[in-house]
């Protein structure tokens, strides 16, 4: 299984750093992936080569797919709503920020359910949708990580949060 990040330009890395973090140092398959398999952009102006486009990567092998936010005109199309529904009905987790849940929204995975777009909170979990605005990066990247099970045990989860969120010194 491979957790799937798709790049555009303009898409906002530092919205989805911690959880990238996460996803590697408990050693998940992250696979960047653009529309069409070429280099990007970032909005914070970092150049990224992507390992391939979209569609090659096989969706039923995708437990996870991560969608940043940004200026999302490059990924806000038929061709990605289809992937996400896709992921969806395979079972995997969506998880959106910022913009990035406009394009789930626009997918139509989002109806009937509470997500950031339709609700006040910072960050929204539903079964397999998770959804956060910009200023909720760091909660994402923790509700992310344990839907994932990426925790040990409790001690790791607080003490994740401790440094993470509280900006506390851990040993």
């Amino acid at each position: 299984m491979q957790t799937v990040v798709i790049l555009y330009n303009t898409c906002c890395i530092y919205e989805i750093v911690i959880l990238n973090y996460f996803l590697k140092f408990t050693n998940k398959n992250v696979v960047f992936v653009s529309v069409d398999g070429k280099t990007i952009t970032s909005m914070e102006g970092y150049s990224m080569n992507v390992s391939e486009k979209l569609t090659d990567i096989d969706v039923t092998k995708v437990e996870l797919m991560v969608v940043p936010g940004g200026n999302i005109k490059e990924i806000d199309n038929t061709l990605v709503y289809g992937y996400i529904r896709n992921v969806m009905k395979n079972k995997g987790i969506i998880a959106g920020i910022c913009a990035g849940v406009d394009v789930l929204e626009h997918a139509g995975i989002l109806e009937g359910i509470d997500s950031t777009n339709s609700t006040e909170l910072d960050v929204a979990i539903t079964d397999h949708v998770i959804t956060a605005r910009a200023n909720g990066y760091v909660d994402f990247a923790i509700e992310v990580a344990k839907k994932m099970n990426l925790f040990e045990d409790e001690y790791d989860l607080e003490e994740t949060i401790a440094f993470w969120r509280e900006f506390k010194r851990v040993q």
